[in-house]
């Protein structure tokens, strides 16, 4: 993620976590952290997050660039509210019925569903898996969801670190699916293009290529690229955690 130098992680982590202080000089604040982080999101929702700058953002709003700093110290920190304002609050899962012995454990529902939550926000704004990458300072939300998973595990046998890697793991399979969806563009679907543009080829060559004629023949038409993953993480997670209290 490129980035102009702003006040670095301390002011990071102030802007996400406060207190927040009142600009002291100048007019009286008409601005808030949440109309600019929006100003931002409205921006990289439509052009990336390459288009985002300060200024873009302050004409947005109708205001200078220079007020803005006021604010925000730097495009850095920007995107950093921007983040924070774009994620949901975790998801929380509630069985609709009493378990029962067929029923998947609770941390496994719970992981299917923050998963699935992660991916619905990455597919709503495409520039949050370039915006989230490499050591930063996470906001509550965002530090909220790797709260969610880590205790949804607790319990299970899982050490610490265990847990903590299975969080990435989890956020690893999302994000790689969802990057190969906005590659391919709003409202197309990776795997379904793939088959259309190979399909003929490979069974043109069949003799040659005999496993993938028969999968692709098999295929429905329909990506499932990241139930499928995510399927498989959970079950390599069940048979771990069944190993440990076996």
């Amino acid at each position: 993620m490129s980035s102009t130098s702003g006040g670095g992680a301390g002011d990071t982590a102030r802007l996400l976590w406060g207190p927040h202080q009142k600009p002291t000089r100048g007019p009286k604040p008409a601005l808030s952290l949440e109309r600019i982080a929006r100003a931002g999101i409205e921006i990289a929702d439509a052009e990336g997050l390459g288009a985002v700058s300060m200024q873009r953002v302050a004409g947005l709003l109708d205001y200078t660039k220079m007020s803005l700093y006021r604010y925000v110290p730097g495009k850095a920190e920007l995107v950093a509210l921007m983040v924070e304002a774009a994620i949901d609050e975790p998801a929380r899962v509630t069985p609709a019925t009493p378990a029962t012995e067929e029923s998947p454990p609770a941390w496994r529902m719970e992981l299917h569903a923050l998963a699935r939550q992660l991916a619905d926000t990455f597919g709503a704004h495409p520039w949050l898996p370039d915006a989230t990458v490499g050591p930063r300072v996470l906001g509550p939300k965002e530090l909220g969801w790797l709260e969610r998973v880590v205790a949804a595990l607790d319990g299970t046998g899982l050490t610490g670190p265990e847990r903590m890697d299975s969080a990435v793991l989890l956020a690893g399979h999302v994000r790689s699916i969802t990057e190969q969806a906005r590659a391919a563009g709003p409202g197309r679907q990776p795997e379904s293009e793939l088959l259309a543009l190979l399909g003929g080829l490979v069974q043109e060559h069949a003799d040659r290529f005999p496993a993938l004629a028969a999968a692709m023949t098999a295929q429905d038409g329909h990506d499932q690229a990241l139930e499928f993953g995510l399927e498989r993480i959970l079950d390599g997670l069940a048979a771990l955690i069944a190993r440990r209290s076996g």
